[in-house]
């Protein structure tokens, strides 16, 4: 079943429910739709699967019911530039569920959309479980990625864009990249709220909040993770590895299962790819639910 949702700020997105009709709801925020030709190859450079949406659906549905839509992508074509925060989020997502007529769910995020995970679970109480990758549940770099995204949106009022612009589409690998000279241009409605949405997460407290996810929950990076920006992005390390491993036993004694990805130098991109997460959160899914 697919259905067009109105989200809160009146735009609307395309939200779907497939599956084993029997199974347990996992809402999948991060369901990219598939590319193809010269996109889809950029993309097998850095790592990146053009049919990662599909994949992970495919890789749920014969146990799950599986609520997905492409969140991340709506944004980009949809630019919320003073109104994504943790509540805006929220609200999306439980409009999407109610439209879909889900009660309860599962909630898998990766990056920031695992940070907004995060968010929804301590404003709902329509949890079931709750998966966060790429971005620790406990001591989260906000701080740091205020200021990347900061610099990021400065680079986009110089150098503005109306398209959807990604560094994935550049015409090289990953490793031939300047990340010191890259130039970003992007739509600066696009920057601005990401910014607007770290702003609101500056007196976020991931230490008070942790005793109410009464819920099984996952969390994981790629061995990888550390990205260090350079002096155009601030001079600021975002180290998602090196934060969870510091935190996995207080992690573990919160009640977190806490995974580290391991082989074929998993960076932040290739800890999100389908064949490397699908491994691990299903079998924890049929686990614990």
């Amino acid at each position: 079943m697919k259905k067009i949702v109105t989200l809160n700020d009146g735009s609307k997105m395309e939200a779907g429910l497939t599956g084993n009709p029997s199974g347990k709801v996992i809402m999948l925020p991060i369901a990219k739709k598939p590319v193809y030709g010269q996109q889809a190859e950029s993309l097998k450079r850095w790592g990146a699967d053009p049919e990662l949406g599909e994949h992970f659906i495919e890789g749920l549905s014969d146990q799950f019911q599986v609520l997905y839509f492409d969140y991340e992508g709506h944004l980009f074509e949809n630019p919320q530039p003073d109104q994504l925060t943790p509540d805006h989020m929220t609200k999306d997502f439980l409009l999407i569920a109610d439209e879909m007529k889900v009660d309860t769910f599962s909630y898998y995020g990766y990056s920031w959309l695992a940070l907004a995970g995060l968010q929804l679970a301590i404003r709902t109480n329509r949890l079931e479980s709750l998966m966060m990758g790429g971005f620790p549940p406990y001591e989260g770099p906000y701080k740091e990625m205020l200021i990347v995204t900061e610099k990021t949106h400065g680079q986009a009022l110089k150098n503005p864009s109306s398209s959807k612009a990604s560094i994935y589409e550049e015409n090289t690998a990953p490793d031939a990249i300047d990340w010191d000279h890259i130039q970003i241009t992007l739509d600066p409605k696009q920057t601005q709220q990401f910014v607007t949405l770290y702003q609101n997460l500056m007196d976020f407290d991931d230490t008070s909040i942790q005793y109410a996810l009464d819920f099984p929950k996952l969390a994981f990076a790629g061995e990888k993770d550390t990205i260090v920006y350079g002096e155009s992005f601030g001079s600021v390390t975002v180290d998602m590895i090196g934060i969870l491993q510091k935190n996995k036993q207080q992690l573990e004694q919160w009640g977190w299962d806490v995974a580290i990805l391991e082989g074929g130098g998993m960076d932040h991109t290739q800890a999100m790819q389908p064949n490397a997460v699908l491994p691990l959160i299903k079998p924890w899914l049929m686990e614990h639910l």
